[in-house]
C-alpha cells in the first residue's frame, strides 16, 4: 500500500510505504532491500548513539537499528504514519513523534540534542531542503553525523527530464546533492550503492524503461498539470497490469 499527503501548493510529495507492499514482485522486493540496506549500513555509525530517524515514515527502519542505539526517535508529518508505527514497532529506546514540516515550524527538540541524523528517501520530497538542512544542522551535535539517501538521478533520468516517480520533487545527481550539503557540513562525502550484476541489471532495464515511457511527459519543464495526472494513469493502469499478471499466476499454479 503506497499513500501519500498533501504539501500546500505541490500536491501530493510524500510517500507512505507499508513494506508488503514491496514483496509484489521482483523488481519491487529489491526495491525494499535497498531500504533495509540503508539502515544495516547506518547501523554501523548509530550504535551507542542518541539517533533521529527525520522522516521514518512507518517506522520498519528505525525498529530495524533500534536495538543498537542509545535511543532513536522517528519522526514524520504525517500524523497518521506515526500512529501506525507506534501500533506496529516497539523496542526499549525507541519512540515515535509526529513534527511539522521544516519550513513551518522548526523541529521539537533542543539544539545539539543528537549524535546521528537520518534522511531516507526523503530529501527528493522537500520543497525547501534549506529549511530541512538548518533543522539537522542545529539539532545535530558539533561533532556529529548526517547520513542521507536519496535516488541518483544520474541513473534515473535523461538529461534535464522530471522525475517520473510522481511523488518526487526533485532528483539530484551526487555533485548536486553534495553542493547543497557543502554549507552546512565541514565535510561531505558522497558514494553510491550498489549490488550483484543480475540485481543492478534488474534495476537499470526498470530505470530504462520508466525513464523512456514516461518521457512525454517528464520532458525537461514539463508542467505539472501534464506530468502528475498522466503519471497517475500510468500508475494505475501497471497496478491492474500486476493484478491480472497475479491473479493468472495463481491460476497457473492451481
Amino acid at each position: 500500500m503506497v499513500t501519500a499527503d498533501p504539501v500546500p501548493g505541490q500536491g501530493h510529495t510524500s510517500e507512505r510505504i507499508d513494506p508488503a507492499y514491496y514483496l509484489s514482485s521482483r523488481a519491487d522486493a529489491f526495491l525494499y532491500a535497498c531500504h533495509l540496506a540503508t539502515y544495516d549500513f547506518a547501523a554501523r555509525h548509530t550504535a551507542g548513539c542518541e539517533v533521529l530517524d527525520f522522516g521514518c515514515g512507518t517506522g520498519y527502519g528505525s525498529h530495524r537499528i533500534a536495538g543498537s542505539c542509545a535511543s532513536i526517535v522517528g519522526v514524520d508529518v504525517s500524523e497518521d504514519t506515526i500512529e501506525e508505527a507506534r501500533r506496529r514497532f516497539s523496542a526499549p529506546g525507541l519512540s515515535f513523534r509526529s513534527i511539522r514540516p521544516a519550513e513551518v515550524a522548526p523541529l521539537p527538540f533542543d539544539d545539539d540534542s543528537f549524535d546521528v541524523v537520518l534522511s531516507f528517501q526523503v530529501y527528493e520530497h522537500l520543497p525547501d531542503t534549506e529549511a530541512y538542512l538548518r533543522q539537522v544542522r542545529r539539532v545535530l551535535r558539533p561533532d556529529g553525523l548526517f547520513i542521507c539517501v536519496t535516488p541518483d538521478r544520474s541513473s534515473r533520468l535523461f538529461r534535464g527530464q522530471r522525475p517520473w516517480n510522481r511523488f518526487h520533487l526533485h532528483e539530484y545527481s551526487q555533485a548536486e546533492l553534495a553542493a547543497e550539503l557543502a554549507p552546512h557540513f565541514a565535510r561531505v562525502e558522497v558514494a553510491g550503492m550498489s549490488a550483484d550484476d543480475e540485481l543492478i541489471s534488474l534495476e537499470t532495464r526498470r530505470y530504462r524503461k520508466l525513464r523512456t515511457l514516461t518521457y512525454p511527459v517528464t520532458f525537461p519543464g514539463a508542467p505539472d498539470a501534464i506530468r502528475l495526472p498522466a503519471l497517475r494513469m500510468l500508475q494505475r493502469m501497471e497496478r491492474r497490469r500486476q493484478a491480472i499478471d497475479t491473479t493468472r499466476a495463481a491460476s497457473s499454479a492451481t
